[in-house]
């Protein structure tokens, strides 16, 4: 009676054997394993758990939306990869985004690749599928390779390998972890660059770090600048650059009133400020029309 169960169940194709108790697959080795594990399966999206290794901590809603349009009107194009958990049961490896965007329109199922995997696995495949996209920010790559290095054991040499990038990279990427959070966060939301962060990880002294972040910011100085900055920092005998004034930090009740100043007269508002602790506020301006408006504003407070 039993094998005519499993014979019915076979007859139903993959999406429906995997609902059967009786053929549920739980290893490489069972039997069914080899019509199920690899082959794209149409899975109920109710069935599937957020990966919890995942190393993504933020999703965009605007490209969500475009994606969750997009599988509107042609559906998912490429499928999602789940390792399976128990029966009727699994975990997102990759692909949340789609995920998201899928349940976003109310589809009730999504097309699967299985896997049968362990939580290092797991971690494994999530981890390098999401390091090779193009849009993760430095810190979320960084976390990832901590992550790996951390939970799974492997050397630096053994990452590199893994996810076919070099040593040296990876290293570079390390070093971020370094940075206080404030400037983490800097680099996460686009306020300044991983280069500005690999020049800030040669300051020691945390306070130095976050004064330094924010005359990066205050004075729009570039990589080449705050490497310069840094190096004065460490080398007091190195001689500032003229051009540039990029050795200069700004006192923080400066460089907190650079934007009130930008707001108020609606341009951004350069400032140079002196060793001693004098300096000149410099108000751009682009027109004639545009320098009436200004002198307007300037006239308006007498």
């Amino acid at each position: 009676m039993a094998k005519a169960v499993k014979k019915q169940a076979l007859g139903r194709g993959l999406s429906a054997l995997l609902k059967d108790p009786e053929n549920d697959i739980k290893s490489v080795e069972d039997k069914n394993a080899d019509k199920v594990v690899g082959n794209i399966i149409e899975l109920e999206l109710d069935s599937i758990d957020v990966n919890p290794f995942q190393p993504r901590t933020s999703f965009n809603d605007e490209t969500l939306r475009e994606l969750a349009t997009s599988i509107k009107e042609i559906g998912v194009i490429q499928p999602i990869t789940v390792r399976k958990l128990d029966f009727n049961n699994y975990q997102l490896v990759s692909g949340e985004r789609r995920y998201r965007a899928s349940k976003l329109v109310g589809l009730k199922t999504i097309p699967a690749y299985i896997r049968i995997a362990d939580d290092h696995e797991s971690l494994t495949m999530a981890l390098v599928e999401n390091i090779q996209r193009q849009d993760l920010d430095p810190i979320e790559i960084s976390l990832s390779y901590q992550r790996l290095i951390d939970e799974i054991n492997l050397t630096q040499e053994q990452l590199s390998d893994r996810v076919g990038k070099k040593r040296s990279t990876i290293a570079n990427y390390l070093r971020l972890l370094k940075l206080d959070p404030i400037v983490q966060t800097g680099i996460r939301d686009g306020f300044i660059s991983m280069g500005h962060g690999r020049a800030l990880i040669n300051i020691e002294d945390q306070q130095k770090q976050l004064d330094i972040y924010e005359s990066i910011i205050g004075k729009s100085l570039s990589v080449r600048d705050t490497e310069k900055l840094v190096r004065s920092l460490n080398n007091p005998s190195e001689t500032p650059s003229k051009e540039t004034g990029a050795t200069t930090i700004l006192p923080r009740h400066i460089s907190k009133g650079i934007k009130e100043f930008s707001d108020y007269f609606g341009a951004k508002i350069d400032i140079k400020v002196s060793n001693k602790g004098s300096g000149k506020l410099i108000i751009p301006f682009s027109s004639e029309e545009d320098f009436k408006r200004l002198k307007k504003l300037i006239n308006s407070e007498d």
